[in-house]
């Protein structure tokens, strides 16, 4: 039944056979498929921003991408960046249950939420996330402290861009493994004509409410957007959410360490986007934008409570925890205004485009521990990001017979002051609250960036350049040195980053494509300068202002095929990558009183990641009054650390997804099957996952199935109903587990949800 799949594709035997024969009949059937005729069926060619910097017809892409549109989006009825993400092939996100304690030591703390997004076996800070083309702000994790970049509100969204492999050619530091672009609604996606219409209304909006039985969830949104005049709109969008503990498969409900169903929790979002457009004159756009993003959870960490009765020696029984709270806040703010003239004709450039962007973010974790004989225990900490960003590009096309270039050139400028505050009650010795891990920090990266493409008959030849200068500034030691035992330094330097694609269209319906790119990664404050002592625990973390440049080099080839019936991506990749930044080595110490033990952050490792990637959409045509279409997408990479051999932790296991969508006019109905393969022992690196003699939990395989339907009561109204887990499977992703010793009689907690109900209905107006 795998035949029609090449041998690096084959998939696992534990996969049902009739979901295989879904995504090979498509493949079967590509010599019996005709060309798509220009406009076939009213669709759109796609069109990418985050590819090449401006707007650019998706197929004509020298690079593997994805686009989720606000559709997609809304009829999938995801909440989260994971669940947006969850069918790309090699892509995850990390999403930990609140399982922490609130001074224990674990990789797996629960605090992080959507600490990162892993693509192609990267992820956290080496993944760039952007909204409108601003950089959000970076994950914070030091000990037991993490903050997550999770300052995203789905509901303001239109779309969603991803390009993989590095683009820090194109964008700077931080794209060493990817890119993710957020990009919000504007005033005129409500301003179309009505249906059957072609008058651009005056005045028009959206308003949904949904309900999700995995968390208890409730939200509404509401949008209203308006023309106040031919040159003047305006949008005005506002969402709230409350929700409980996300739910799992175990089933031990005791209130104490044993426990393995989720901790009480009470979590509520909000977020409100507005956004002024005028157009003074032909050619002439500027967009201002205010948004404003805030989540926060309260925890009753029941998980980290000794069970009861107390046991064990006077100072144990003295220091044992009898009740535990947490409580979690994240804020983001932005101010940004971007300004586009077209038209221009000049020598040097047709357009310009402008960005302007003021931005403020804030996370803070309060946490309280009750014990029998000791004083309360208290950790109040915090961390904030504080950006201003510059953008100015221009963009010219010269045109020489069959010969056509397009020049895209500009410069960027991003300075933030970054600072971190830890206070509370009854710290560990020798600390002294209120101190900070490392320094008040400005840092500042500037770039300028040249990306030209070239069209000569069939070939497309895409060169670019980028020049960063990156420095990390320590502008006041107040707060920690010291206790610090020494104090911070600063830390700069500059990277070229080249890449070059080539795309030959070999028919109008095929195209073939090849890129090389590199990328980089400047280090952090809280890697260059974090420091940590605790002499309980025998273990001191020094700075290390040494510290170098993450690098990448990546290599992809692909294939892409557009015809009447079939849409197919296919591509295999390759990134070698160097100097990678290891948090918390150990360099020396014995873990006594006398020699404890001394880690540091440094240049380690170095690690080659190689994969394949497979996704595409079958259009059946008509069948009983409807239309059938599949889709598939499959995703597999391997990875090792080159100067240990072991395997890398962070590549996911391989999935494959398929959907199989039938549509009528009034009504739709969608199977989606998502397998991910076992994460097996041999492919996991216990040794830096997990203190030994432990090993590291390794996952089964699991298929997991979900149905969904849209009945559409009117053209503007429409309910969408959808049940997850139809077989109600217990399973755990790989993202959530690293760091879960296998021998641990907790690790149901670490489960997904089981069967559960959602539900949404959406108006238009």
């Amino acid at each position: 039944m795998t035949a029609c799949l090449p041998r690096s594709l084959r998939l696992p035997r534990s996969f049902s056979r009739s979901l295989v024969a879904l995504a090979c009949l498509p493949l079967a059937a590509l010599a019996q498929t005709p060309a798509a005729p220009a406009g076939a069926q009213g669709v759109l060619p796609e069109v990418v921003v985050s590819g090449s910097r401006q707007e650019h017809a998706a197929e004509g892409l020298a690079l593997s991408y994805d686009v989720l549109d606000a559709d997609a989006l809304s009829d999938a009825q995801a909440r989260s960046v994971r669940e947006a993400l969850q069918d790309l092939p090699n892509t995850s996100v990390k999403l930990l249950p609140s399982r922490f304690s609130v001074t224990g030591v674990t990789s797996a703390t629960g605090r992080d939420g959507n600490a990162g997004i892993n693509i192609r076996g990267l992820g956290g800070n080496r993944v760039l996330l952007m909204v409108d083309g601003v950089r959000l702000p970076r994950s914070y994790a030091f000990r037991t402290t993490v903050f997550d970049r999770d300052y995203v509100s789905l509901e303001l969204l239109k779309r969603v861009e991803v390009v993989r492999g590095p683009a820090s050619a194109l964008y700077g530091s931080d794209g060493m493994a990817g890119l993710v672009h957020f990009i919000t609604h504007e005033p005129q996606d409500f301003l179309r004509p009505a249906q059957g219409g072609d008058t651009p209304r005056t005045l028009g909006g959206r308003v949904a409410a949904s309900w999700s039985g995995d968390d208890r969830g409730r939200a509404l949104a509401a949008t209203v957007a308006g023309q106040a005049a031919d040159s003047v709109q305006w949008m005005l969008t506002a969402t709230g959410r409350r929700a409980h503990a996300m739910d799992n498969q175990g089933d031990i409900d005791t209130p104490d360490s044993r426990r393995t169903r989720p901790n009480p929790e009470s979590a509520e979002s909000s977020a409100v986007l507005g956004k002024v457009v005028l157009r003074p004159a032909a050619g002439q756009r500027h967009t201002v934008t205010l948004e404003h993003v805030e989540k926060s959870a309260a925890v009753d960490l029941l998980t980290s409570r000794t069970p009861l009765p107390l046991a064990g020696t006077p100072a144990q029984v003295a220091g044992a925890t009898v009740d535990e709270h947490a409580w979690r806040s994240m804020r983001r703010d932005r101010l940004a205004w971007e300004g586009r003239l077209q038209q221009l004709d000049t020598p040097l450039a047709d357009e310009l485009q402008a960005v302007l962007a003021l931005q403020q973010s804030a996370s803070r974790q309060v946490g309280t521990s009750v014990r029998p004989a000791l004083p309360l225990r208290v950790r109040d900490n915090r961390y904030d990001e504080r950006t201003w960003q510059l953008g100015l590009q221009a963009g010219k096309v010269v045109r020489a017979g069959a010969w056509t270039h397009q020049l895209t050139y500009g410069l960027e400028h991003v300075q933030s002051r970054i600072s971190n505050l830890y206070g509370g009650l009854n710290p560990a010795p020798p600390e002294v609250f209120p101190l900070k891990r490392f320094p008040d920090t400005r840092e500042s990266a500037s770039g300028l960036f040249l990306q030209g493409e070239s069209i000569v008959g069939d070939w497309s030849i895409t060169p670019g350049l980028r020049l960063d200068h990156f420095a990390l500034q320590v502008t006041s030691q107040a707060g920690f040195f010291p206790p610090a035992a020494q104090p911070g330094q600063s830390l700069s330097g500059s990277r070229v980053s080249p890449k070059l694609g080539v795309l030959y269209r070999a028919t109008p319906q095929w195209s073939v494509f090849g890129q090389y790119a590199s990328g980089f990664r400047a280090p952090e404050a809280g890697q260059v300068n974090g420091y940590f002592e605790n002499l309980a625990e025998r273990v001191v973390i020094l700075p290390n202002a040494n510290l170098k440049p993450e690098t990448s080099r990546g290599v992809e080839l692909g294939v892409r095929g557009r015809l009447q019936r079939l849409q197919l991506d296919a591509s295999v990749f390759s990134n070698r990558y160097a100097g990678l930044i290891l948090d918390a080595a150990l360099i020396g110490g014995a873990g006594t009183a006398q020699d404890p033990r001394v880690f540091q952050a440094i240049n380690l490792e170095r690690a080659r990641i190689s994969g394949v990637e497979l996704k595409g959409r079958y259009d059946w045509g008509a069948v009983a009054g409807g239309r059938l279409a599949t889709s598939f997408a499959y995703g597999r990479a391997r990875g090792r650390n080159l100067g240990t051999g072991q395997p890398l932790n962070s590549i996911d296991p391989a999935q494959l997804a398929l959907g199989l969508q039938y549509q009528r006019a009034a009504w739709g109905l969608q199977l989606d099957a998502r397998h991910r393969s076992a994460k097996r022992a041999a492919d996991i690196d216990s040794s830096t996952a997990v203190k030994p003699p432990h090993t590291q939990l390794a996952i089964p395989g699991s298929t997991v199935l979900d149905a969904s339907l849209q009945w559409r009561l009117r053209p503007d109204l429409r309910l969408n109903l959808a049940v997850h887990n139809l077989t109600d499977r217990k399973y755990w992703l790989w993202p959530d587990v690293q760091g879960l010793a296998a021998s641990a009689a907790t690790n149901d907690a670490w489960t997904q949800p089981g069967r559960s109900a959602h539900v949404s209905l959406v108006v238009d107006f």
